[in-house]
């Protein structure tokens, strides 16, 4: 089972991939509450160069507080993962965290539901983006 799912945005900048995905996920309900840089957090702490990449935190209260209220532990898998990368020849890929593969190693069944509702949320984002 793969862990995410993925898009390379050919023709797009870093910048408008990330505005691409936090739009396509604004219309799925969720919003970002994290944004780590991990390029200038490697050159920061490491003093290593790295392509950009960063990772969003991006989280759906409702589906959040159904989690939460069925399972108060899954705090440890929120929010859900989305990765902005730039390749070498400049295509940028996007990949979200597929929510079942995170969630399959808690045994709770109202969670493997809402596991699969947000699963196709996120692949919404994904077949929009272009």
């Amino acid at each position: 089972m793969s862990y995410y799912f993925n898009k390379v945005l050919a023709g797009v900048s870093f910048d408008e991939a990330i505005e691409k995905v936090t739009a396509e996920l604004k219309k799925e309900g969720f919003g970002i509450l994290s944004e780590i840089d991990v390029q200038q957090t490697l050159k920061n702490k490491i003093d290593v160069d790295f392509k950009k990449y960063k990772i969003l935190g991006a989280c759906n209260p409702h589906f959040a507080y159904k989690a939460l209220k069925s399972e108060d532990k899954i705090g440890v898998f929120l929010p859900c993962n989305v990765v902005v990368e730039e390749h070498e020849n400049g295509d940028v890929e996007v990949s979200l965290v597929d929510p079942i593969a995170s969630m399959s190693s808690v045994e709770n069944k109202t969670l493997g539901s809402l596991a699969s509702e947000v699963q196709q949320k996120l692949k919404n984002v994904i077949n929009a983006l272009d």
